[in-house]
């Protein structure tokens, strides 16, 4: 897997955690430079862990399934990006009566934000692709774009928010379509 790939993906799945940071910011609750490096640190730990999860469940039990690992591949992929295009299409708001950025909150968003992870490392488990890199660039990858949007959130709208997530969405399908046509072609 290149760079450039595991670039993507982690872009794609940071931005889950990027609406979330954005709304933070937006909401005032990361208004300081300590709450948004919390809020950022937090989100980068938990997608570059959960990968490592999601790779170590699937490598149990890859050689029972490698006949079809791209159509899993790509369905989890195609799922994460789905569920990223429901959120980002939906018209809630969210609640700003818990603060996102302390205790419970902030560990209960760091999960949420993260189990998309945990299937892309499943994904990578069932391409027998090494986990190591890619979980350290898609957790520092996600601390950067989440600071990044703490910071930006008292000034961009919540939509812009949403439309991060249409974007990631759109990049997980792209490398999932990537890397089913690349199996196929191989048979």
């Amino acid at each position: 897997m290149s760079l450039i790939e595991i670039l993507s993906i982690a872009v794609g799945l940071s931005m889950d955690a990027v609406a979330v940071s954005l709304c933070a910011g937006a909401s005032g609750f990361a208004s300081s430079p300590r709450s948004a490096l919390r809020i950022a640190f937090h989100f980068g730990l938990f997608q570059g862990v959960m990968p490592l999860l999601g790779w170590l469940a699937g490598s149990t039990i890859a050689p029972y399934i490698a006949g079809v690992d791209h159509w899993l591949a790509f369905l989890l992929l195609a799922f994460v990006a789905f569920r990223m295009f429901r959120s980002g299409l939906s018209k809630e708001d969210p609640d700003p009566s818990c603060d996102p950025t302390r205790g419970s909150t902030l560990v209960m968003l760091s999960v949420a934000t993260s189990i998309d992870a945990m299937a892309i490392g499943f994904s990578l488990a069932l391409l027998a692709a090494p986990i190591l890199a890619p979980c350290l660039v898609i957790g520092l990858v996600t601390f950067a774009l989440s600071f990044a949007a703490t910071h930006l959130g008292g000034r961009l709208s919540l939509r812009f928010g949403k439309r991060m997530e249409l974007l990631g969405g759109i990049v997980l399908l792209i490398i999932g379509g990537r890397i089913l046509i690349s199996h196929l072609q191989a048979l």
